[in-house]
């Protein structure tokens, strides 16, 4: 097999000036690649740069590097954030379960497919392993994929097995994949954690992505039973759920007894848990995340965050103000999904000030904040302080519901603003 590989140096010679180059993103982000795509910079300008989150140093977002890469982000993550506000990148926004159109349907034709995989075994199929996601739709509709082959990639099972054949060059480079691991878990992480885990019934489907709040929400779900998963992606957390007996997917409809998922990102200890498991499968971003798949499991329970929401329900989670933080995401593909699901309830989960104090509840989104859930798709929002759902509503009514579980420091603010905006500020929920 040795005699197949190629110097990356020779592989990236397919990448010529004004190409736009998809890059495999996550934990699978080929950081070998980019390296030597960017040695060649003298060689190439205008070369236009795909991907969604990537993860750890990419030296392309460099500003010495503006006349020879653009980012277009699919989703912002912290490594291109400057690039793209500043004006050396772009953000494309998108639902992640159409990404992979935009490349079959060629509204982003793809010259190159930078992606990494497990090496091949014995049979020649790799694995797309941690990330499967948008990848096989940029590698089947890409001109050239050059592929990575990383033995710290761990073998998933699902969608990503892919022919050796399927790549037109191989580079062998043997690195440890980028971890996330989350600090210790907050008092207000907890609280938050804990009233979503009351809304969580036995039998229920989960969703949930990274951070302090779904690991929270997961802490606190150690006496429940029969719990499913079907989600976008997931971390750490889940594992001690699965150990105990918690997870079990009987109850799924979908893919009984099996943890559904698009992507994983997280510690080594998740990427081992994967590892040849049978019982977890990485399947295409645009099937996971398909509404009509995700609304044929039981109570679907799907938690999600927000930058900020106003007092109607208008969630934005992907910009503050015209600051692009990330991106759109599969927010909206799971929060319309569980509402359709019977006995599902969709939730976003926030503390209720920002690290600076200010309120994440306001009277109006910044301007130039994007809504990525409307308030029509607005249901359960919870803080430290409650949960309140906003379904069937009025906007008076979620005024003061959503103020009910504010920040007491800012209640008074926003009541003085429901009022110069309702002018009849009374609240009765049976009216």
């Amino acid at each position: 097999m040795t005699e197949q590989y190629v110097p990356a140096e020779e592989a990236l010679k397919v990448i010529k000036p004004g190409n736009r180059v998809f890059i495999h993103g996550g934990a699978a982000t080929p950081h070998h690649l980019i390296n030597k795509m960017v040695e060649r910079s003298a060689d190439l300008y205008d070369v236009e740069l795909v991907s969604i989150s990537l993860q750890g140093e990419v030296p392309f977002a460099d500003k010495k590097y503006k006349d020879n890469f653009r980012v277009n982000a699919l989703f912002v993550s912290e490594n291109v954030r400057a690039a793209v506000n500043d004006g050396r990148g772009d953000y494309v926004p998108v639902f992640l379960s159409d990404i992979p159109k935009l490349f079959s349907d060629r509204v982003l034709p793809l010259d190159v497919a930078l992606v990494q995989v497990s090496p091949p075994d014995k049979h020649g199929y790799c694995s797309l392993g941690v990330s499967v996601d948008t990848v096989l739709s940029a590698m089947k509709y890409a001109r050239h994929v050059i592929a990575q082959i990383n033995p710290r990639m761990p073998r998933s099972h699902g969608d990503g097995i892919v022919k050796v054949d399927s790549f037109d060059a191989l580079v062998y480079h043997e690195q440890e994949l980028p971890e996330v691991i989350n600090p210790a878990l907050s008092d207000i992480a907890l609280r938050i954690g804990q009233n979503c885990a009351s809304l969580v019934e036995n039998g229920a489907t989960l969703q949930m992505g990274i951070g302090s709040i779904p690991d929270a929400v997961l802490a606190s779900l150690h006496n429940h039973k029969e719990l499913g998963v079907h989600t976008e992606m997931f971390s750490d957390g889940l594992i001690p759920l699965v150990e105990k007996g918690v997870i079990t997917g009987e109850h799924k409809k979908k893919h009984r007894g099996k943890i559904v998922t698009a992507f994983v990102l997280g510690s080594r200890k998740v990427y081992d848990f994967i590892d040849d498991n049978p019982a977890v499968s990485l399947l295409r971003v645009d099937y996971v995340n398909n509404t009509a798949v995700i609304r044929t499991n039981p109570k679907v329970t799907a938690i999600n965050s927000a930058i900020e929401i106003d007092i109607t329900g208008q969630i934005c989670s992907d910009s503050i103000g015209s600051f692009q933080y990330s991106g759109i995401g599969g927010q909206m593909d799971f929060m319309r999904g569980a509402a359709l699901s019977e006995g599902g309830k969709p939730i976003i989960a926030i503390p209720s000030v920002s690290s600076k104090g200010t309120s994440k509840i306001v009277p109006f989104l910044k301007p130039g904040a994007g809504v990525v859930t409307t308030r029509g798709h607005a249901h359960y929002i919870v803080t430290e302080y409650g949960v309140t759902n906003l379904f069937g509503l009025n906007m008076r009514q979620r005024a003061k519901s959503l103020i009910e579980i504010a920040h007491p420091n800012h209640r008074e603010m926003l009541d003085k603003a429901a009022f110069d905006r309702f002018k009849n500020y009374q609240f009765d929920r049976t009216t």
